[in-house]
């Protein structure tokens, strides 16, 4: 629906500010429930068949317009973003489906421990509830996003079964699943949102490892699919290219709606009765420091001085290894053949607190292979040395991704930028992200580990990126939820201690990072929240 069909005066029950995975789940339950909602997205629907990944030319084509950085897209749907101190840069993607239009789809639940890391290793703060309170909604994701894995993984509780049978691991994994057997090393058949068979408005996975710049195949979950399409079939109403840039509140401190401009730049309000955030953990923080007033000089639902700190990502460790036999290396998905959780829970006796998972990647084509372009030594990727290189590798090589926990640390922040703005002159932001010294030990330890790994597995060189740059892409915990209002943004439901019918359901609730991919949890915490708030619906406070 185009954002010019919109009346101010008319007034929904909801709205949704932003069109990801999150708000897509939100979307669902409260239009099965008979409210009102309009969701206000900055982006546009994607055309999937311009995906560019299966064309000879699409890794040239990707580094543009597909690019996960928008610094790099410009896009007139992104933001600026100053990233001038932050040592792993954010990356997302603005329309409808969020950053699931170029995420890999790898698919992890988080376990028990990482809802308990104070409790557990004395650091961070605990969930205000654990892994068996989300098992839940755990199972109804699963199912939306038609994920396919293999049942049994012995490093998680049981039962955990999938709805879809597990994707070939392919050459690369049949390599690596055997070196790890004969380590003793737990592997496990990789857990993708990328249906093995036809599902719903999905294609059946075709393999092609072009996951990270759209699929073209039809086949990756994307929240525009798996959640949007239901979504306005059954009422809900979705206006794209409508930038929010205030939530707007009454005298008596709860929300009326907000206020957004159009791609004609006009100024519009949507007033709600309830106001839903799912703009990630960026966008979210981005909108309450905007929305300033009497009651909130420092910010919107900012008594705690919380909003926008405590930011964690994943900054991503790599570590290659080259082999002497094709290993048609690029096969997908990506997403992951296999993946290990053995080293994931605490040993104290490493130096470091928290663990990492680790998922194998396919090495892509030519420019995806290319180790300069990886932050490599000089020595491995240029002049004649780039070319003896790609023959070795190109095709012949296994990655391991070290996915590891970053824990909360105050002054990783998003901040209002003094000079930045977005192309409707509304203030962009800062990003400060210093690597937190836990998290670099972590990944030090670990890659060394995969490195081994590699070695069992037959490769003749093994090399270590420590961080990739363009890796910032789970964007978490500056809205956190708590029990106690002083020390967290919202409730354990998502609703914020200071505006009580203002709600926060994506990855900006997080307390701690984990050492997984976060959307099924954010897909399950979403689903948990907007449950609890149409059971509660009677009760909830609204403007008059």
């Amino acid at each position: 629906m185009h954002q010019s069909e919109l009346r101010e005066s008319d007034e929904v029950d909801v709205v949704i500010v932003g069109a990801g995975p999150s708000g897509g789940m939100a979307a669902k339950h409260l239009a099965a429930n008979g409210f009102s909602v309009i969701c206000l997205e900055q982006g546009e629907w994607v055309d999937h068949n311009a995906f560019v990944g299966a064309r000879p030319e699409g890794e040239l084509l990707a580094a543009g317009r597909w690019h996960v950085n928008p610094n790099v897209r410009q896009l007139e749907s992104d933001y600026p973003i100053n990233d001038s101190e932050a040592d792993c840069l954010p990356i997302m993607y603005n329309a409808v489906g969020g950053s699931t239009v170029l995420w890999g789809a790898a698919w992890h639940r988080f376990k028990p421990s990482d809802f308990a890391v104070k409790s557990l290793d004395g650091a961070a703060e605990d969930w205000p509830f654990g892994y068996e309170d989300l098992v839940p909604f755990y199972e109804e994701a699963e199912a939306h996003m038609g994920v396919s894995g293999m049942d049994g993984d012995p490093a998680y509780p049981a039962p955990h079964r999938y709805p879809m049978p597990a994707l070939p691991i392919g050459k690369t994994g049949t390599k690596m699943a055997a070196a790890m057997n004969r380590l003793g090393w737990h592997w496990w058949p990789g857990s993708n949102a990328i249906p093995s068979r036809p599902y719903r408005h999905l294609a059946a996975c075709a393999r092609l490892g072009v996951c990270l710049t759209g699929c073209p195949e039809g086949a990756k979950s994307v929240a525009d699919k798996v959640f949007w399409l239901d979504a306005v079939s059954a009422g809900v109403r979705l206006a794209t290219g409508a930038r929010v840039r205030e939530v707007e509140i009454n005298d008596g401190g709860l929300a009326t709606g907000v206020v957004y401009v159009n791609r004609r730049g006009e100024e519009r309000r949507q007033k709600a009765k309830q106001v839903i955030l799912c703009a990630n953990g960026i966008g979210t923080a981005r909108l309450l420091l905007l929305s300033k007033s009497k009651r909130f000089p420092h910010g919107l639902a900012n008594s705690s001085g919380l909003v926008g700190r405590n930011l964690m990502t994943h900054p991503l460790g790599l570590v290659i290894g080259t082999f002497d036999e094709p290993l048609q290396s690029w096969v997908g998905p990506a997403g992951q053949p296999i993946y290990s959780m053995e080293f994931y829970e605490t040993d104290k006796s490493r130096g470091f607190i928290r663990g990492a998972k680790w998922n194998l990647y396919p090495s892509g084509g030519p420019l995806a292979s290319h180790p300069g372009l990886q932050g490599a030594p000089f020595e491995f990727g240029w002049g004649a040395n780039l070319h003896r290189t790609m023959r070795q590798s190109l095709g012949r090589s296994i990655l391991w991704a070290i996915n590891g926990e970053e824990l909360p640390i105050a002054e990783n922040r998003v901040m209002l930028d003094d000079e930045l703005t977005d192309s409707d002159g509304i203030p962009s932001v800062k990003v400060i992200y210093r690597l937190e010294p836990n998290g670099v030990a972590l990944r030090k330890w670990h890659a060394a580990k995969a490195a081994e790994s590699l070695r069992e597995a037959g490769a003749n060189n093994v090399m270590e990126i420590p961080v990739v740059p363009n890796s910032g892409a789970h964007l978490l915990g500056t809205a956190r939820m708590g029990l106690h209002r002083d020390s967290s943004v919202c409730d354990q439901w998502g609703a914020t201690h200071d505006v009580r019918n203002l709600h926060i359901y994506d990855g900006s609730l997080f307390v701690t990072s984990s050492g997984v991919n976060p959307t099924a949890t954010i897909c399950a915490v979403a689903s948990r929240c907007v449950q609890h708030l149409i059971k509660m619906r009677r009760d909830q406070k609204v403007a008059a």
